[in-house]
């Protein structure tokens, strides 16, 4: 069949779910047999958030193919398995930067360049992932931004079934009005092949004891507006809703019955899809495009997760121990110990704990009643000292740690600090004048000076070594992810993990480390960089170079978040 085009807009007021409702939507029709994949359209001006503090935008997901995106990203991946690339993000930076770049090459024969319809059309190819006109001689884009959608196709080639185009922002910004434009001139040129999805919230007023559709009204009259008529609307709401009030609702707004879904307030993100297919969500995009509904697909993975999630009484106590008091700033790691829980039948009770206000007089209290603690990622200086302690304290008393990225070259400084007796070691990012480097930039690297230029992003190849817990979880894994990847011999295993990081393991020290105890046991073949250290004679004590966290789905939970909850409880 022709390929399909859903697209997903919000209203009323931001952080409603669109991630979560385009996410779900992708899964159910997944679970009809449909190829699918899920995209998100940025209005912020930036051209990814790769530099973005994440108390601006949360955390940064990073594709496969080394694209730093945003993190619905990571609810589309965990919800549907696909694997995102750079098509799959799209912001308002990137498609005027591609519009500038033709113009500076001269593309357009001198026209004039105008918001419609050169910045639209840049908006439509990309929706419709489509390569350049001919007449446009390609992209000529520099730098970084040199990705070039090539075909409605999915990642490994196939042909996609249906486009979910998410479009972040609220209706009504003025960043977001080029994106309208765009769909509003798909959805005259699609016709059947085209569905506008509109979320919005429904509000509920204490002192008056009631739910108000005026919002709603008011949003869909906007979207109307700029030529927009939504064909489903979602209702996000913290109350249940009766029949009569979606009806209120479909009459107002121009909206078939059944095409009012109210998405209510639920224990967790992941009974979202299972309410949607309650409510005909999947049926009533199937009637609208004009495909036959048939029998509702039974998702029998996805509830037999659900039945664990409800079942999981006991709970584990995990300490993150970061900088970023925002929930969103570690989504993905914060998703991945919920998953693995679940999956380890008990409930895994998140605490954050600010690296800034650990001191060596604190640190026990900080941690009293913790079965593990996860060192998390970041940048910079701030709070660094913090996550040091952290570190040994929970080496010392044998705490199960596990180190991500930051979190792991923290632990191997704290290392060389207590073990090997170098006082003054630090990382290069830190200190640039350590005589101590353990952690430092590759030497290729230090002549780039472009933010990002010198980061390693996006998937790499990791050898580890047999013998240690690391090998076990993934050799003993039959649910993870990275076991696409999975390849060697009973003496090592070869995985790919996404990295997003700029410094790393100075091997000069490797030896030394290796005599101490901590290990170096997992390898990148091409650069003979380490990747993941440990030490085994700890209960679980594991710094990852790479972000685990970024491959974790709800049907494939990652290995080493599955070993590390086990090891805690």
């Amino acid at each position: 069949m022709e390929t399909k085009y859903i697209f997903v807009t919000g209203g009323v007021v931001s952080s409603l779910g669109k991630g979560i409702i385009s996410a779900s939507i992708g899964k159910l029709l997944q679970a009809r047999g449909y190829k699918v994949t899920i995209q998100k359209f940025d209005p912020y001006i930036n051209i990814d958030p790769g530099t973005l503090n994440p108390y601006e935008h949360g955390e940064c997901y990073v594709t496969e193919d080394g694209f730093e995106t945003d993190l619905d990203l990571g609810h589309y991946e965990r919800f549907t398995g696909i694997h995102t690339t750079r098509n799959n993000s799209i912001t308002t930076g990137r498609i005027y930067k591609t519009v500038i770049d033709r113009e500076r090459h001269g593309d357009y024969l001198g026209k004039t360049i105008q918001v419609v319809p050169h910045i639209t059309d840049e908006i439509k190819r990309r929706m419709l992932r489509t390569s350049p006109a001919p007449s446009q001689g390609g992209e000529c884009l520099t730098g970084r931004e040199s990705d070039s959608p090539s075909s409605p196709l999915g990642r490994s080639g196939e042909v996609l079934d249906f486009v979910i185009t998410e479009v972040g922002g609220t209706i009504g910004d003025i960043e977001s009005a080029p994106f309208m434009e765009a769909i509003r001139q798909l959805r005259y040129q699609l016709g059947r092949n085209a569905v506008c999805v509109h979320l919005t919230y429904v509000p509920y007023l204490k002192a008056a004891d009631e739910l108000k559709t005026k919002p709603t009204q008011h949003s869909v009259k906007e979207l109307q507006g700029m030529g927009i008529q939504p064909d489903i609307l979602v209702l996000r709401t913290e109350r249940h809703l009766d029949d009569g009030m979606r009806m209120k609702v479909a009459s107002f707004c121009n909206v078939d019955l059944e095409c009012v879904i109210q998405s209510e307030d639920l224990p967790s993100i992941y009974e979202v899809p299972v309410n949607m297919q309650r409510q005909g969500l999947d049926a009533a995009i199937m009637r609208k495009i004009g495909i036959p509904v048939g029998e509702t697909p039974a998702m029998k993975p996805w509830h037999a997760f659900l039945d664990k999630q409800r079942g999981a009484t006991n709970e584990v106590h995990i300490a993150l121990v970061g900088k970023y008091d925002l929930q969103d700033a570690y989504k993905s790691i914060r998703e991945s110990l919920n998953l693995a829980g679940i999956y380890n039948d008990v409930k895994a009770r998140l605490h954050f704990v600010n690296s800034e206000e650990i001191t060596k007089q604190n640190i026990g209290e900080k941690l009293e009643g913790m079965q593990g603690v996860v060192i998390c990622p970041g940048f910079g200086s701030r709070g660094i000292e913090g996550k040091i302690i952290a570190a040994e304290y929970t080496r010392t008393n044998d705490i199960p740690t596990f180190g991500i990225c930051l979190g792991m070259q923290m632990m191997v400084i704290e290392f060389a600090r207590n073990v090997l007796g170098y006082e003054d070691a630090n990382s290069a990012e830190m200190d640039n004048l350590t005589p101590h480097n353990v952690i430092d930039i590759m030497e290729e690297q230090k002549s780039i000076t472009q933010m990002g230029g010198t980061m390693r992003l996006g998937a790499y190849e990791c050898k580890v070594l047999k013998g240690c817990k690391t090998f076990e979880a993934y050799s003993q894994s039959e649910q993870s992810t990275p076991l696409a990847h999975r390849e060697g011999s009973e003496e090592s295993l070869f995985i790919k993990e996404r990295h997003r990081h700029r410094y790393e393991f100075n091997n000069q020290y490797q030896q030394e480390y290796e005599a101490a105890g901590m290990k170096c046991v997992g390898i990148n073949p091409a650069a003979n960089l380490v990747e993941i250290v440990e030490i085994p004679e700890k209960r679980w004590y594991i710094g990852t170079q790479f972000h685990p966290e970024y491959t974790s789905t709800v049907l494939n939970p990652h290995p080493l978040f599955m070993s590390f909850i086990k090891a805690c409880k």
